[in-house]
């Protein structure tokens, strides 16, 4: 069986058309839809509402980590649309994902990353599509297992979770063939950042379920230029199946 596996697609719905072509399934790590583009400014949502000028300030604070700053002015730019800022960005984020799900091949196996707002999925999913976070599914004789999500950071990203409930899915979802999540284990290797030039934060959860199970793969994204796209754990491969939106083309998985 032939999986083709992606993560980070952040908008790219026109090569995520071709995502699964000769695949048997296609799996989606999460991290659908781009509010704004740390490579390319003028993309994103937040770029479509303020323009290039104050996403350019906004990256800038947050890339030296004024955090509150950035804050500060992002509240001012909200507050001068008409209204509350979250009908905005609602409009916005129901748009691409409109699009993306339209794209989005089937058969297709998705777990949410952190930027995703899983309440808004499920009017656009599609026959085909199946939701998975902290369950499992069979395919090509191997048991999958899939958890969603990121941990709390000072980013403060939409679907972001306490480090007791992000690993109360881990143990949910047991002993697997091959674990797909979207943040990584919790090694240095796999969690920094080149371009980025900082450390994302990764799981010692999933980490510690590849100590005590060993599945064959743990699949994963979210570090979009890591210092590491892979490593070996015991008998586990750990893979970065790469950053969708600056490739194109998805990581193939031969079960």
């Amino acid at each position: 069986m032939r999986i083709h596996v992606v993560s980070d697609v952040h908008g790219r719905a026109e090569a995520l058309k071709s995502a699964g072509d000769g695949a048997d399934a296609l799996i989606c790590l999460g991290d659908l839809i781009l509010f704004i583009d740390y490579s390319d400014h003028a993309q994103g949502i937040f770029a479509d509402l303020f323009g290039q000028e104050n996403a350019d300030r906004f990256i800038a604070l947050r890339t030296r980590k004024r955090f509150d700053e950035a804050r500060e002015f992002s509240r001012g730019l909200w507050a001068g649309l008409d209204g509350e800022a979250w009908p905005h960005i609602e409009q916005a984020v129901d748009r691409q994902y409109a699009e993306l799900f339209e794209a989005m091949p089937t058969p297709a196996y998705l777990t949410y990353g952190n930027v995703d707002i899983p309440r808004m999925w499920g009017p656009h999913l599609r026959d085909g599509h199946r939701v998975l976070d902290g369950e499992t599914v069979e395919l090509g004789g191997l048991t999958f297992g899939f958890v969603g999500g990121g941990l709390r950071t000072e980013y403060r990203t939409p679907y972001e979770l306490d480090d007791e409930t992000y690993a109360a899915k881990v143990e949910a979802v047991g002993e697997v063939d091959v674990l797909c999540c979207h943040i990584p284990p919790a090694v240095p290797e796999l969690l920094y950042d080149t371009v980025a030039r900082r450390f994302e934060r990764g799981s010692e959860a999933i980490l510690d379920a590849v100590h005590r199970t060993q599945p064959k793969y743990v699949l994963f994204g979210h570090v979009h230029q890591p210092l590491a796209s892979r490593m070996r754990i015991g008998r586990t491969e750990c893979v970065n199946v790469g950053h969708f939106r600056a490739r194109g083309v998805p990581y193939v998985l031969s079960v």
